[in-house]
């Protein structure tokens, strides 16, 4: 072995002993409130990774998807044809904010979205619950802010995660939440004249 690999040897093997140490004192286990926000891509996108590696342990998910109408998307088809028996996916929302352009009925279809979303996660068998953009129901207050971070601090059961998506997260659930990612845009092909592409966003 060379100088320069025993050298490297020595300082990975104290790295993996703090490291221990350090896991060592990580014994608890609660069920997480997640949030994806940011105006980088991705934030869905991570969280229906989530739901997949609760699919691929046969544990009980659901999705609730608070905007998005019922436009086919490659997480959205292939849950509905393969795993509904691990899966409850709900598609709630009628589409974007900007194509319905009706307040009253975005309200109404988020209103119910949110009732859907408490029933799912009240149910104790289900590990993992996914609430796709609602923190975009949030911001145009088509949701209360207050209700919302109630229920989840108060009626959550310990043991369910609930993975919450969209820009704008408001910081009250923010202050509640026990993991926030901010995805960061940098660059994107929409600025470039790119449109929306299947298998990349859909």
């Amino acid at each position: 072995m060379s100088a320069d690999d025993e050298r490297h040897a020595m300082k990975m093997a104290k790295k993996k002993a703090a490291r221990d140490k350090i896991m060592a004192t990580k014994t608890d286990k609660k069920g997480l409130i997640v949030i994806h926000t940011g105006k980088g891509k991705g934030k869905s996108s991570a969280a229906f990774g989530m739901i997949f590696r609760c699919i691929a342990h046969d544990m009980k998910c659901a999705v609730v998807q608070f905007i998005k109408g019922g436009m086919s998307t490659g997480e959205r088809d292939l849950i509905l044809s393969k795993f509904t028996d691990t899966c409850a996916f709900h598609t709630m929302g009628e589409g974007f904010t900007w194509e319905t352009q009706d307040r009253s009925r975005d309200t109404e279809m988020a209103q119910a979205a949110w009732e859907k979303a408490k029933e799912l996660i009240r149910d104790e068998s289900n590990h993992m619950v996914l609430l796709d953009e609602i923190s975009i129901a949030l911001r145009y207050d088509y949701l209360d802010i207050n209700e919302v971070v109630e229920f989840l601090a108060t009626e959550k059961p310990h043991m369910t995660h609930v993975v919450l998506t969209g820009r704008n997260a408001k910081d009250e659930l923010i202050e509640i939440a026990d993991l926030v990612t901010e995805m960061e845009l940098i660059k994107h092909p929409f600025r470039s004249g790119i449109k929306a592409q299947i298998g990349v966003e859909y």
